[in-house]
């Protein structure tokens, strides 16, 4: 099973899972998987519909946010803050190495009121440097 990194109680983010973890995943107490990694990106990758399937017979929600080289969108930034609000619990989110999904989950979270200073301190405590994401942070941040 993939390493996951706990960022916050809302927030986890992991490396690449397969579909036999989601019934751990689920156990786990996460409410949710969100897929940041588009289909095909490197050989032997699980499809995005195996890894549904497994999540939803796992009872868990699932979102595809596909993040490629192109960067971060404002939509996928909407859709990773609306995935994570209608969870009701913990949402894991992976991708090749878990760092797609920790910066867009910063992004995300930083459009709903989270400073950059704390977006950037969580990432920090999880293993993740943001400071090259910092202008993007400040960019999106909306006061709550």
């Amino acid at each position: 099973m993939a390493h996951i990194r706990i960022i916050d109680e809302s927030v986890a983010v992991a490396p690449q899972i397969l579909p036999e973890d989601l019934p751990n995943i689920a156990a786990q107490g996460y409410k949710a998987v969100v897929n940041n990694r588009p289909d095909g990106e490197e050989a032997g990758q699980p499809p995005a519909d195996a890894i549904r399937e497994a999540a939803e017979a796992a009872g868990l929600a699932y979102h595809a946010i596909p993040v490629t080289h192109a960067g971060f969108s404002h939509a996928q930034v909407a859709a990773m803050a609306e995935a994570i609000d209608a969870a009701g619990g913990p949402v894991l989110a992976f991708c090749r190495s878990g760092t797609r999904s920790a910066n867009l989950w910063a992004l995300a979270a930083a459009s709903r009121g989270a400073t950059p200073d704390e977006v950037t301190g969580k990432a920090a405590g999880a293993g993740y440097d943001l400071t090259g994401l910092r202008p993007m942070l400040d960019g999106v941040h909306r006061p709550g």
